[in-house]
């Protein structure tokens, strides 16, 4: 497989505020493109909401950030493109009923319709049909997915995938796109203490292929370089605009939300209990064929 150039990844006083108070806050990166970045923390730190910051989907409250070039948050929608979700719950999550041949096909023909150059999309049905093989067969290979030792082959169901399987699976989705930069949630959330070094095997191979990894995950292994988010710490309450404290949840985090069309966020919780905040005006979101193509790209829904 062709080495994507990775994005480096840095960041400064990095913050995100939601209406609860802080999902995250004084968080410095630095990292090379390549590079594999552990954002490491208690369940409810943040830690998703600060994945999705770093990959465009969720606008930040204070701070800066650069991804490959990109400066955040004046250039999110640029993030968005050069950038791939990996497994997010509440947003690139697998449909359980489908199998894994149909989302491989659909996020092939996705990626074809919406990234793909004119020229590329007026070559024959053939040509076209044996380049998305070609890339499906690539991001397998890398994500270390082989087909012929699923139950059912390309036929088998998400549903009947162990917990390392569906995380190749949609580690290979993220890779179909060729990004400079992948993100994957709960990298090692009920794996087997086997399984967990695999799941990070995996993760180091993709980096080392020269794509970036942003990953979350519970416990950084020795090795990587490591982001903490903790609670409560980082997201302690703050003044809203009546002078009143606003108010947070549990973990300390604003509510956690699922991706909308332009590829941004809408408050609803999910299993971590992170957060999102919600886009406060039109400027935060990205109504343009661009950012429907982005989420399209990262659901898997048409």
């Amino acid at each position: 497989m062709d080495s994507p150039h990775g994005a480096a990844v840095t960041a400064e006083d990095f913050g995100l505020k939601g209406p609860r108070g802080w999902a995250f806050r004084s968080v410095s990166i630095e990292a090379e493109p390549g590079s594999l970045i552990a954002i490491e923390g208690p369940s409810g730190s943040g830690r998703t909401c600060l994945l999705l910051a770093l990959t465009g989907r969720m606008r930040p409250t204070e701070g800066r950030a650069d991804i490959g070039g990109l400066a955040l948050p004046s250039e999110m929608a640029g993030v968005r493109r050069i950038s791939a979700l990996g497994p997010v719950q509440g947003v690139s999550e697998l449909e359980q009923a489908l199998t894994v041949g149909e989302h491989l096909r659909e996020r092939a023909l996705l990626q074809r319709r919406f990234d793909a150059s004119l020229r590329a999309l007026l070559r024959p049905r053939a040509e076209r049909t044996a380049a998305a093989r070609i890339r499906i067969d690539e991001a397998l290979q890398a994500a270390g997915l082989d087909l012929a030792t699923l139950p059912k082959q390309e036929r088998t169901a998400v549903r009947d995938l162990e917990r390392l399987e569906a995380l190749r699976l949609s580690v290979s989705l993220a890779l179909i796109g060729r990004p400079r930069l992948i993100a994957v949630d709960d990298a090692d959330l009920k794996l087997s203490d086997t399984d967990r070094a695999e799941a990070w095997r995996l993760l180091r191979s993709v980096a080392a292929a020269g794509t970036t990894v942003l990953a979350v995950c519970s416990q950084a292994p020795d090795g990587t370089k490591a982001v903490r988010t903790v609670a409560g710490a980082m997201a302690e309450s703050a003044e809203d605009d009546t002078g009143e404290a606003a108010p947070e949840t549990p973990g300390g985090t604003a509510q956690a939300a699922p991706q909308t069309p332009g590829g941004m966020a809408q408050a609803a919780p999910d299993d971590t209990g992170e957060a999102a905040p919600d886009t406060p005006d039109d400027t935060t979101k990205d109504t343009t064929e661009e950012g429907t193509a982005d989420a399209l790209a990262e659901t898997g829904r048409a």
